[in-house]
């Protein structure tokens, strides 16, 4: 599902977040993308969702190079990716279900599908009462499970995930856990970007462990 090649990236000024990193990661898996803070962990993810371009290297995504698509082929591809951002990225003049059908909207989704999708998908993270609620009503464990649910609802083969429980609690990082590796029985890739080894030690699922922009394990 994604491979790196010789992967470099460079910013203006001279740091260097990310120096000669392969991976290689299967479609169906479950991947922990771990290291500390400054380590390359969400620079690799935004040149993998294509936010960000690589200084050099390439990057396969189910068989694309994503690094040399440009223009409107990036829309086509994010498609195919579920982003599920650190800081949530919702909208908050938007209701729970908006936030969930705006993703769609953008995709000229039909408002029957939309409804359809949108509702199946709150359903799984269990917000579908709180879907009339405004994000800044509700709690962070609720609005990252609404960011999950924006991530799903478009049935993305792969699932990037950036430090979903940076700010949970135990029992709530469990519940996020838990609910990425649901759909990654349904046969979505996932990967998850943490600082938290107890995450990796707990779950013992593959684990890339970087430093320094360089992968160590």
């Amino acid at each position: 599902m994604i491979q790196t090649y010789h992967l470099y990236k460079t910013y203006p000024g001279g740091t260097t977040a990310l120096s000669d990193v392969n991976i290689r990661v299967e479609r169906g898996e479950f991947v922990f993308l771990t290291g500390p803070s400054g380590a390359g962990k969400s620079t690799l993810l935004k040149l993998i969702f294509c936010q960000e371009k690589p200084s050099r290297g390439e990057i396969l995504v189910d068989g694309v190079n994503v690094s040399k698509i440009r223009g409107k082929r990036i829309p086509l591809l994010r498609r195919r990716i579920g982003m599920i951002f650190q800081d949530f990225k919702l909208l908050n003049n938007r209701t729970v279900y908006e936030n969930i059908a705006f993703a769609l909207e953008i995709l000229g989704y039909g408002k029957k599908e939309i409804r359809r999708r949108a509702w199946q998908a709150l359903r799984l993270v269990g917000l579908h009462e709180r879907m009339d609620d405004f994000p800044l009503k509700i709690s962070g464990g609720e609005q990252q499970r609404v960011a999950i649910a924006r991530a799903l609802v478009k049935d993305p083969p792969l699932i990037l995930a950036d430090e979903p429980t940076g700010n949970l609690d135990p029992d709530l990082t469990a519940d996020i856990i838990n609910m990425l590796m649901l759909l990654n029985t349904k046969g979505t890739t996932v990967v998850v970007a943490t600082h938290d080894t107890e995450l990796i030690q707990r779950y013992r699922r593959k684990a890339i462990s970087l430093s320094s922009g360089r992968i160590i394990q």
